[in-house]
């Protein structure tokens, strides 16, 4: 699914406007980019929590030369499911 069926299937459940889901999703999403970006979590109850953590510097190697390389240090984004989503995807 992408973007615009997610809006479409939004904006059939709910009854409202294409453009009204779109500009609601759009408001979701960046508003827990901000936040995340911040350095806080966003925990959706029986959804899942989304937040940062960090990657160590390490060595890498290119695989067509074989030469080390050098990667440095990176936030990442991490999303962990709720237990409802978990249990819904294995049809409990």
């Amino acid at each position: 699914m992408n973007k615009q069926e997610l809006v479409d299937a939004v904006a059939a459940k709910t009854g409202t406007s294409k453009a009204l889901a779109a500009e609601t999703l759009d408001a979701l999403i960046g508003t827990i980019m901000a936040t995340v970006t911040k350095g806080d979590a966003v925990q959706l109850i029986g959804f899942g929590a989304f937040s940062t953590g960090e990657r160590a510097a390490r060595v890498g190697r290119n695989p067509a030369t074989g030469a080390e390389i050098n990667i440095p240090a990176a936030k990442t984004v991490k999303f962990s499911a709720g237990k409802a989503f978990k249990d819904a995807v294995n049809g409990a």
